[in-house]
């Protein structure tokens, strides 16, 4: 409910500064949405902090359905912050971001000093994946507001796939300086848990269980095998189409059900980015991304590989 006053209090106020110039009322928004992140952060049990479009709504319908299972409620109710908490306090308060807005409100802008005394799931996905599913999610689903203030192309443009992909502002390079950060500030966060888009898709209930195991709230056999089963690919589009997660939102429903790039649910393929592009573009994204991306997170042909998640968390 905080949540929503708060939702409802940032609009009101964005509607009465209506004829301020764009460029300093998206300022405004953004600061406002980041002290509302604040205030979310400082009240959460655990965030869970992703780049769009790096599995984040998986993840949460498996961590929904695990609690749902385990305290006997319904599977239309996602999890949002504090909405499962509110009908059971054995279940934590989850803050899911994308960790677009709080560096316009703290000023934090290079370092992840708000995060650093926090519970945190990191979630990350192949960056070229990432950026090739924004492209479809910037075409098909995303609202003209959000482009406008996230700096995506605007409504309506015509951009073909690799230039996207190539785009400063919101294509790769976007998402490689953002891991970068998270990859320089890792070792400062007291209980951090790397969990990669790829190690979900090879074993979805191993990475599951010690999702929840970081958590505090370990996960049966049975309780990860029903969860797995219900946020399989398949499922989830059933679900998608039956407007299952109304009560969510428009997050988990189809914009067109005859287009299958509209789905929020989409491929859900490991690698498939290359399945868009000619060799030498292949090669120009791979370039990019050996040359400029951590080794941290165990991408690209340098890669030294992720750290122990487990063990930081044990020791933190």
């Amino acid at each position: 409910m905080n949540v929503l006053l708060r939702k409802l209090s940032r609009e009101t106020i964005l509607t009465l500064l209506f004829f301020l110039p764009q460029a300093r009322r998206i300022r405004i928004e953004r600061w406002l949405r980041g002290r509302d992140d604040l205030k979310t952060l400082g009240r959460t049990d655990c965030v869970v902090v992703s780049y769009g479009k790096s599995g984040r709504t998986w993840l949460r319908v498996l961590m929904s359905r695990f609690y749902q299972i385990r305290h006997g409620l319904s599977e239309r109710h996602l999890i949002s912050f504090d909405n499962l908490y509110r009908k059971d306090s054995r279940i934590p308060k989850i803050f899911f971001t994308h960790d677009n807005y709080l560096k316009d409100y703290t000023g934090h802008d290079r370092d992840k000093s708000d995060y650093y005394d926090k519970k945190v799931i990191l979630l990350v996905r192949h960056p070229a994946d990432v950026a090739v599913s924004q492209y479809f999610q910037w075409k098909y689903r995303m609202r003209a507001a959000k482009k406008t203030l996230n700096q995506y192309p605007p409504d309506g443009a015509e951009i073909e796939i690799f230039d996207f992909v190539m785009r400063p502002e919101s294509g790769l390079p976007s998402v490689i300086d953002y891991m970068n950060i998270w990859a320089n500030e890792a070792e400062k966060i007291k209980s951090l848990h790397l969990l990669r888009y790829e190690d979900l898709r090879a074993d979805t209930a191993g990475a599951l269980e010690g999702a929840l195991a970081f958590m505090g709230t370990p996960a049966t056999p049975e309780e990860l095998e029903q969860s797995v089963a219900f946020a399989s690919v398949e499922n989830m589009r059933k679900l998608e189409e039956r407007k299952v997660f109304w009560l969510s939102g428009g997050r988990m429903v189809a914009k067109d059900k005859g287009n299958p790039n509209s789905y929020k649910v989409r491929r859900a393929k490991v690698g498939g980015f290359k399945d868009y592009f000619d060799d030498a573009q292949v090669a120009e994204i791979e370039e990019m991304i050996n040359s400029r991306l951590s080794p941290y997170f165990g991408y690209g042909d340098a890669a030294a590989g992720p750290i122990d998640s487990q063990s930081r968390a044990a020791s933190a």
